[in-house]
């Protein structure tokens, strides 16, 4: 019997970067030619509310460790978790520089809220798909 999967529970692929790298490039190249990065798939979870990486991802990039934070499992469990920054993430087209939470069980990457907004990213739980609110930018609200 296969298991249906959960509303706003859907699997999509990133690329992830050290977003170190990406400065260090300089204007007028392209990121995906000239930096290190990897592509890897993640959860988006409109329930979540950080971007989490597998420890794997995070020492692949060097990614800098800037502190911990305290985290909190769907099952309640609560547990202190490295956070790394400069992370440079793109998602549809779109790209960003993130904080994320380091998770060495994992072997996805988890897309919360933050990022969503941030993209500007809606979630279509019935199609279990993402997609821009506006096709040819990021659209911010401000008032």
């Amino acid at each position: 019997m296969l298991e249906k999967p959960e509303m706003g529970r859907f699997s999509v692929d990133l690329i992830v970067a050290n977003n170190r790298d990406v400065v260090n490039l300089g204007d007028g190249h392209n990121v995906l030619e000239h930096v290190k990065h990897v592509m890897v798939s993640g959860v988006v979870d409109s329930g979540a509310a950080r971007l989490v990486l597998p420890q794997c991802i995070v020492d692949e990039l060097q990614l800098k460790v800037d502190g911990e934070m305290t985290v909190r499992f769907a099952d309640n469990r609560r547990a202190k978790r490295q956070i790394v920054n400069n992370v440079w993430l793109e998602l549809l087209g779109r790209h960003s520089v993130f904080t994320a939470v380091v998770e060495p069980a994992r072997d996805d990457a988890l897309i919360g809220a933050i990022v969503l907004e941030e993209l500007d990213l809606l979630v279509d739980c019935g199609t279990q798909t993402l997609y821009p609110r506006e096709p040819d930018s990021i659209l911010t609200e401000i008032e």
